[in-house]
Formats: structure tokens, C-alpha cells, sequence
């Protein structure tokens, strides 16, 4: 068999946990699950959840998985279209992926009570856990958001709720089946991921695990729908300035100082915003990769703050 014909090797999870799959409305979701080694009192369960890009999976968060599987549990999930989750070839909207992580802090009610958790989630997917929160109160208790999106420039994102900004004509060019395969395979060559991830970073000196797992899981069959919904901006809300003011718990914002994300201007829109906890972290867009003990060191005394909200909320 030639080298061009030799199958490709099935794709190794992205963390060393256990994982589960989960049948729900929104189809098979898995989750890495990790038992704490040393559990310490009081703490809730957090669930991490990677970003939106081309090669996106629960890989994204594996320092973090790692340190605080230590003293509580933690789970991580592979949005819908992503990792081991489900990859079919269907529209890829905020409410699907909001509705996906619905389905997991069910699942972490059912099985461990109402007690609300914490939550962790990167850039857009930092929109989707606020909406979930706004949505369900109940279940979140403290979020934490890495470099979130909707805060760039000063254009005010109050659209009609559940809006998004969808570009049908683009979606559909990227769809054509005589190029959209080739076309994705393109965008995640080894070169391409590589050249996005040193825009993340913001420096040359990406983490050696994460590019060839990114491209690895591209090559998964179906792979592709949900980064050329992300292209198509579907996944981008039109009504998110008004989702985060909707938070009553409290909110942890990470932001980078180099790469392709360190525009937050749009904060000083958002009428909440004073009472956040907002940290200019040095480094990319997931500096916990560049420097763990710092980045904990300034997340940890948030996860163990009260979680009522805020005065009015």
C-alpha cells in the first residue's frame, strides 16, 4: 500500500482521563472526567470548555485539566462538531453549542445534585458559557472566560435576542462539494495550524503537544462542518453585550498581551463590566500553556470566592 493510501490511525484522546460519551438533544458529547487525587472540601465541580477554530478539541485545556484534577473534579467536553463529539453535517449555532453545554451541567446535576459549578471557557466559546449561565443561574456558580470574544473594538453587540451574524451566501460557497473538503484541508495543513497557533501565542514558541494533536483531529472524518459554520460567522452573537450583562454569577476575565486577541476595548460597553475580576495576564491568548503556577496562581483565589451575585443580579 503506498504511503498516500495508508489509513489514518484512529485519533488518541486528548487527555489522559477517563472519558464518557453522552447521548442528548443536541447529539453524542464526550467528556474527559477526572476524579480528584486529593479532593478538597467545598469545591464544586469545574468544566473546561476549548475554543472555536479549525483543529479545536479538549486539548486546549490540558494544563489546567491536569493541575486541578488534583482537588476537585473535572470535567472537559469536546463541543459539538469537535474531538469525539459528534461531527455530522448540520448548522453549528450558538444555541446548539450553548445547548451542548446545558446538557453536560444537567448531567453533572443529576449525578452529583443542584449544587451550582464552575465553569472555564475560551475565547468564543467564553459566549456560549455566558449564555448558558444567563439561562440557567442555578447551575453555574462561578465563570471564568480566557480571552473571551465580543469585547474587541467599540461596537456595541445588542441585537435582537439569539441573533448571530450569519453569512448564508459565504456558508454555502464553503459547502460546495467541489472544493470544500479541499479547501478545509487546507486550512489545516501542519504549516497553516502552526502559523495560527504562533498567532495565538503572539511568539514562535507554541506548545509542542497541542500542533499535532490540532492536526490530527482535523483529519477526523466530518471535521470540517463546524470550522466553516465558524467561518460563516453563525457562531458569532449579535446580542452578546447583552448576554453579559445578563451574568448574576461572578466573572474571572484573562486577558493576553500578545498575538491576535489583546483588543478588550469593548469592555468599557459593557455596564457590568466594574464588577468583573480582570486580569492582563502576560502572554497569548492561552498563557496557562507559557506559564501554569502564574496564571492558577491568579485564577485559584477566584474559584474560592463567594459565588452569590452580584447586588441587583
Amino acid at each position: 500500500m503506498s504511503a498516500a493510501l495508508k489509513p489514518i490511525p484512529p485519533l488518541p484522546p486528548a487527555l489522559q482521563a477517563t472519558q464518557r460519551v453522552i447521548d442528548t438533544g443536541v447529539g453524542r458529547i464526550n467528556l474527559y472526567i477526572s476524579t480528584p487525587q486529593d479532593p478538597a472540601l467545598g469545591l464544586p465541580p469545574l468544566l473546561l470548555i476549548h475554543s472555536i477554530n479549525a483543529a479545536a478539541s479538549a486539548a486546549e485545556v490540558r494544563p489546567l485539566f491536569e493541575h486541578y484534577q488534583r482537588d476537585r473534579l473535572v470535567l472537559a467536553m469536546d463541543l459539538p462538531g469537535y474531538g469525539f463529539s459528534e461531527r455530522g453535517e448540520r448548522m453549528y449555532t450558538p444555541r446548539l453549542m450553548t445547548d451542548a453545554i446545558h446538557a453536560v451541567l444537567d448531567l453533572l446535576a443529576s449525578e452529583h445534585g443542584p449544587v451550582p459549578i464552575d465553569v472555564l471557557a475560551l475565547s468564543l466559546s467564553s459566549e456560549f458559557a455566558a449564555r448558558a449561565a444567563t439561562e440557567a443561574p442555578q447551575r453555574i456558580a462561578r465563570l471564568a472566560l480566557v480571552s473571551p470574544t465580543g469585547l474587541s473594538r467599540l461596537k456595541r453587540r445588542r441585537g435582537p435576542p439569539g441573533s448571530n451574524s450569519y453569512k448564508p451566501r459565504l456558508h454555502a460557497a464553503l459547502l460546495w462539494p467541489r472544493w470544500s473538503q479541499g479547501l478545509f484541508d487546507t486550512l489545516t495543513r501542519p504549516a497553516v495550524i502552526r502559523y495560527f497557533l504562533r498567532r495565538t501565542w503572539g511568539s514562535p514558541h507554541i506548545d509542542p503537544q497541542l500542533w499535532p494533536y490540532c492536526v490530527r483531529t482535523a483529519r477526523e472524518e466530518g471535521a470540517r462542518f463546524a470550522p466553516l459554520c465558524f467561518l460563516s460567522m453563525v457562531l458569532f452573537s449579535q446580542d452578546i453585550h447583552t448576554v453579559y450583562e445578563a451574568l448574576q454569577c461572578p466573572v474571572w476575565i484573562s486577558m493576553a498581551t500578545r498575538g491576535d486577541f489583546t483588543d478588550y476595548r469593548g469592555l468599557a460597553l459593557i455596564t457590568t463590566a466594574g464588577a468583573w475580576h480582570t486580569h492582563k495576564v502576560p502572554g497569548g491568548a492561552l498563557p496557562y500553556f507559557e506559564d501554569l503556577p502564574d496564571f492558577v496562581a491568579r485564577l485559584t483565589p477566584f474559584w474560592l470566592s463567594a459565588s452569590s451575585p452580584r447586588p441587583g443580579g
